[in-house]
C-alpha cells in the first residue's frame, strides 16, 4: 500500500515538474528570439511560403553594401 501511494505522489510531482519545465522552455524561446548576432531566425520560417519571384526577400541586401 505504501508503495502505490508513494508512486502516485511521485507521478504527480513529476507531472508538475515537467509541465513547469516545458512552460519555462517555451518562455525562454520567445523571450530570446534573437541570437547573439541580432538575427531573428523566426523570420526564416516563412521562407518556404514566401518564395515567389515578386515577394520581398527576408534580408534585403543593398547594392551599396558590397564588401
Amino acid at each position: 500500500m505504501f508503495s502505490a501511494e508513494f508512486q502516485a505522489y511521485g507521478y504527480f510531482a513529476m507531472t508538475v515538474l515537467m509541465t513547469l519545465s516545458l512552460y519555462a522552455y517555451i518562455y525562454h524561446l520567445y523571450k530570446n528570439k534573437k541570437d547573439v548576432d541580432g538575427y531573428d531566425y523566426e523570420e526564416y520560417s516563412n521562407l518556404a511560403l514566401r518564395d515567389g519571384i515578386a515577394d520581398t526577400p527576408v534580408n534585403a541586401i543593398s547594392k551599396d553594401d558590397k564588401k
